[in-house]
């Protein structure tokens, strides 16, 4: 990394490599940290696993979403840490520790993109690319005060980026102002396909129901405020037929494009696995042709009735997570059960594909208090500005 120092412990500590940027641009200025799933030429790709490391060797091309930053003027700063091969959302890594969360630092940062946050939020660049899968830019922005997009599947290339489940994978942006938030995802999305009048906001109301009192109490100013907007605030069940439902489709669906895709490794090669993680890829080992045909129908299924549901101007309105970050201290078994709470609210993004904008609602609890925005196919832009 280029940086001096980092008291944070957001960065891998790789050998200092200039990488060169554009010496003008809509992002000159800027610095920026790459999760270590991408690659940028001058440094290894490790994914969070001393293995994965071990066999990268140095990088020659950066990564296409690398490319778009560097090209709009921004200066690589160095890597950031990831959970192990981002098959977590907690932030902790059994072999290279856990970043701190800049805005909570008794707290977990959240992941896989947890050194990303954890470098923004502790002020050593000004934005950072991460991955999200199952919420591995939502939560960490959740948990860390930032904003953070999941954009439209495919809208950012992932070329040049180690695979978690391609049909979910997406490439986002973590910031914690608005304006560097919206210059770099202007950067790197380009243009909305259409130009779109003004948004129809719907309050999720199932996905509220799932919050803690204490989060839902933060929320209710603000729901109060747009619901008294002259454009009103609608309201609607979204998670059908039911979220125990959908996180079980989610969870076959990316279990079985895991093992596809880190399979052979963890067996040929025996790779040691950390906690959590090593469960869910014994989950994902056995998950069958079957069910994966049988549960990608129904996320088709599911992306059908969203589709319809936003038609062209909707925007949904909804929480991040359903409580506060968890404490540092917390038990591998208790994290993995808040993990499986949140799964149910964040998998409506991964089964449909459709963006989701995170932006802070207030930051009274400092350590989870945030709204999100669920919009229609191609809104990215659109949404990346108003959140």
């Amino acid at each position: 990394m280029l940086l001096d120092h980092d008291p944070a412990r957001s960065f891998v500590p790789y050998p200092a490599a200039q990488v060169p940027h554009a010496p003008q641009g809509p992002l000159a200025g800027l610095d920026f940290g790459v999760k270590d799933l991408f690659d940028v030429a001058g440094y290894p790709t490790g994914g969070g696993n001393p293995h994965v490391l071990a066999r990268s060797g140095i990088k020659a091309v950066n990564a296409a979403a690398v490319q778009l930053a560097l090209d709009a003027g921004a200066r690589c700063v160095g890597k950031t840490h990831t959970d192990e091969l981002a098959f977590s959302i907690n932030g902790r890594n059994a072999h290279f520790g856990t970043p701190r969360n800049g805005a909570a630092p008794d707290r977990i940062p959240g992941g896989s993109s947890s050194g990303s946050a954890s470098a923004v939020s502790n002020g050593l660049c000004d934005f950072a690319l991460g991955t999200d899968t199952g919420g591995s830019v939502r939560v960490p922005a959740n948990h860390c005060g930032l904003y953070g997009i999941r954009p439209t599947h495919g809208r950012i290339p992932l070329t040049g980026s180690l695979d978690l489940a391609p049909s979910l994978d997406t490439c986002g942006v973590l910031a914690r102002d608005a304006d560097v938030f919206a210059r770099a995802c202007a950067a790197l999305l380009g243009e909305d396909a259409q130009q779109r009048g003004r948004p129809r906001l719907i309050l999720a109301e199932d996905v509220y129901a799932l919050l803690e009192p204490e989060v839902r109490a933060v929320h209710e100013p603000l729901l109060a405020a747009l619901a008294a907007r002259p454009q009103g605030l609608a309201r609607a069940t979204v998670a059908q037929p039911s979220f125990d439902a959908l996180f079980t489709a989610f969870r076959h669906v990316q279990g079985r494009e895991a093992w596809q895709v880190d399979g052979a490794l963890i067996d040929g090669d025996g790779l040691q696995l950390g906690p959590g993680v090593k469960e869910r890829f014994a989950f994902s080992r056995e998950v069958t042709d079957a069910q994966y045909t049988q549960y990608s129908a129904a996320r088709a299924r599911f992306r059908d009735t969203l589709a319809t549901l936003l038609g062209e101007d909707g925007v949904l309105v909804l929480p991040t997570m359903p409580d506060v970050a968890p404490r540092l201290d917390e038990a591998e078994e208790t994290l993995d059960a808040y993990r499986n709470r949140a799964l149910r609210m964040l998998c409506l993004a991964g089964l449909s594909g459709f963006p989701q904008v995170s932006a802070p609602a207030l930051r009274r609890l400092r350590c989870g208090a945030w709204m999100r925005r669920s919009a229609s196919r191609c809104w990215d832009r659109r949404a990346a500005t108003a959140g």
